[in-house]
């Protein structure tokens, strides 16, 4: 790998940035100036510093956001904030994204990565992925939630959805969601199929990870090797036969 992109994929700086780096003396390989970032390293063995900070490279960053209302979940949509915006501009040019996507309105646990294949397999139908939601609603519900929720929801444009799990709160208030699967605005559209509506949702869980209580909305942290482990456990444990 050229040291310019060992640099760029750990979001140090801008390949520019790493030659600027290095004809100035700024750019180390295993103790040595090197004035070339066009020379291929080993990522795995080579000892690389830039301005005097020993970089250590990992193949892929993952990141636990704790997301506030009003910012979306895709990356390129200039006419909103943006989740990666909350990130620091060393994580942003790693080019992190976000493990599935939450409303504009909806909070709480979002995963972001650079690791594309784990993301994918994540996110496809034919896995089955838990999330989980804390949602508050306009009306009381009936005590026949639970079973609809467990037979499979239709909505009312007569999309079915899978079993899903709700556990209630005691006034029926509220409660938690268990879903395996991502439809479009699936938590808001179960509720308008059961004459109700949403007033307010959290991610609170995502593939056994759940939201560290200690982030405040819009800060980030990441991900420990225990959560990461749980990522790749997922994956591997709803893998379509």
């Amino acid at each position: 790998m050229r040291i310019d992109r060992y640099l760029n994929e750990c979001g140090i700086c801008s390949r520019k940035e790493a030659a600027i780096a290095a004809k100035r003396g700024g750019v180390t390989v295993n103790g040595v100036p090197e004035k070339s970032v066009a020379r291929h390293i080993d990522p795995e063995t080579d000892r690389v510093c830039y301005l005097g900070r020993e970089i250590a490279y990992r193949r892929f960053t993952y990141i636990m956001l704790n997301k506030p209302a009003g910012y979306v979940s895709a990356t390129d949509d200039k006419s909103l904030p943006y989740v990666t915006e909350l990130l620091s501009p060393e994580l942003r040019r790693m080019g992190l994204f976000p493990v599935g996507r939450l409303d504009r309105d909806t909070v709480g646990l979002m995963i972001l990565t650079n690791n594309g294949l784990l993301s994918h397999t994540l996110l496809s139908p034919k896995h089955h992925v838990e999330k989980v939601y804390r949602a508050g609603f306009r009306d009381r519900l009936s005590g026949a939630a639970e079973e609809v929720f467990a037979e499979g929801l239709k909505l009312l444009d007569g999309t079915l959805c899978k079993p899903a799990k709700i556990v209630c709160d005691p006034d029926r208030m509220g409660g938690l969601i268990t879903l395996t699967e991502g439809k479009y605005h699936q938590i808001k559209r179960m509720l308008e199929a059961m004459d109700n509506q949403v007033v307010s949702l959290e991610r609170v869980s995502f593939a056994g990870i759940p939201l560290d209580p200690l982030l405040d909305r819009g800060e980030w942290r990441p991900l420990t090797g225990e959560e990461e482990a749980l990522l790749h456990r997922a994956a591997e444990e709803t893998r379509a036969p």
